[in-house]
């Protein structure tokens, strides 16, 4: 089954979400991150897919931007792994992360699927 960009680095697959499927002209990613990413990416996790975590009531990270926002930046303010479920989720914006994670309406985008980009759980491994 093809992997859909699996051999990309990290950060390359998050920009690549980013800009394709929320119109984002780049991502800013805080320093602690940045560490993170280095980290699984030491540790062999650079190949496991990559599911977005953030709000549902707008593509950008700010929540009152309605419609479709072109050319902002998606700050990334921290990047876990969840590597039992074989995935690392960034969390998108300043959000409360227990908040995000306590939401029915938390949003997942996988960078794993045959057109690269799929809507909902990374279940098509």
């Amino acid at each position: 089954m093809w992997r859909g960009g699996w051999w990309l680095p990290i950060v390359d697959k998050i920009r690549t979400i980013a800009q394709a499927v929320y119109g984002a002209k780049d991502i800013e990613l805080c320093p602690e991150a940045q560490v993170k990413i280095d980290r699984y990416t030491q540790q062999g996790f650079g190949n496991l897919p990559i599911c977005m975590a953030k709000t549902d009531l707008s593509l950008s990270h700010q929540p009152d931007k309605k419609g479709v926002p072109r050319d902002f930046i998606l700050p990334i303010s921290d990047v876990r792994a969840s590597i039992g479920a074989g995935f690392i989720y960034p969390l998108v914006g300043t959000q409360n992360p227990t908040k995000v994670f306590h939401s029915c309406s938390l949003q997942f985008l996988c960078s794993h699927s045959p057109t690269s980009m799929k809507i909902g759980a990374c279940q098509d491994r």
